[in-house]
């Protein structure tokens, strides 16, 4: 799979350089801008890795200008587990935070995402909009049903949060079809301010970009966040039903051809 926009192209990792390269990225993300930590984090190296690394698929944003001996041609990525592959890595990344089984139990395809990240130099342009390109073709090749995946703010102070978080409760909950559910220890009530005191304005102003996107083509989230205090992180728990994603994810692509 191959999605080409000079000096862009996306594509699955091929090679040991691509996924180091992915690595190197989010150990500058993750590890470096947001202070996240981790027990297999290489500093030594500047990568950002896991155990769960060697089931997934890599979905990368290439800058083919750059020489991938460096290991700095990678400057977007995400990573993808397909439903079938979960017996192999033992259970999804997710199940660590949060009850899966409503989705497991639905006898769907399921695509798990995660580690979305892009170079600091390339934010704000049309970086993360091809990676959705090639996010959209690797679900509509494999048919895929439901994706699902953490999605993170920044920090753990529940406090500064309490605004987004209660929004997303309110306005944004999964039906109970797909309503996965956060778990101790990490488990954090998201219902936190009253409805009739929130503020839109200010709970979408607090919410990172990443998340909205996922909003606006359909995704729900689930009951609870998590705090995941090795990333300083407060995760939610997104769930997008494809069949709503298709038509709203074409809508989105035309909105971005015609700006």
């Amino acid at each position: 799979m191959t999605i080409e926009a000079p000096p862009y192209a996306v594509r699955l990792a091929t090679t040991p350089e691509d996924l180091t390269a992915a690595q190197a990225l989010r150990y500058q993300v993750f590890v470096q801008e947001l202070g996240g930590n981790g027990p297999m984090v290489d500093h030594d190296r500047g990568l950002e890795r896991d155990a769960f690394d060697p089931f997934f698929d890599h979905l990368i944003l290439v800058d083919r200008r750059i020489d991938p001996a460096s290991h700095a041609h990678v400057i977007g990525a995400y990573r993808v587990l397909p439903c079938d592959r979960r017996p192999a890595a033992g259970r999804f990344y997710s199940e660590t935070e949060y009850d899966l089984t409503p989705l497991l139990a639905s006898g769907r395809k399921l695509l798990e995402l995660g580690r979305s990240c892009v170079h600091a130099d390339h934010r704000g342009g049309t970086a993360m909009f091809h990676l959705w390109n090639g996010l959209a073709e690797y679900v509509l090749d494999r048919g895929i049903e439901i994706l699902f995946g953490a999605a993170s703010f920044h920090g753990t102070d529940i406090a500064a949060l309490a605004e987004p978080l209660s929004w997303l409760y309110r306005h944004h909950l999964a039906p109970s079809s797909m309503r996965v559910r956060a778990l101790p220890p990490g488990r954090q009530e998201m219902d936190l301010i009253p409805a009739d005191r929130l503020d839109r304005r200010a709970a979408m102003a607090a919410t990172p970009a990443l998340i909205k996107a996922y909003l606006r083509l359909g995704g729900f989230v689930g009951d609870g966040a998590w705090i995941d205090r090795d990333f300083n992180t407060t995760d939610v728990c997104l769930v997008m039903d494809t069949g709503q994603m298709s038509a709203r994810h074409r809508e989105f692509l035309v909105r971005r051809a015609g700006a």
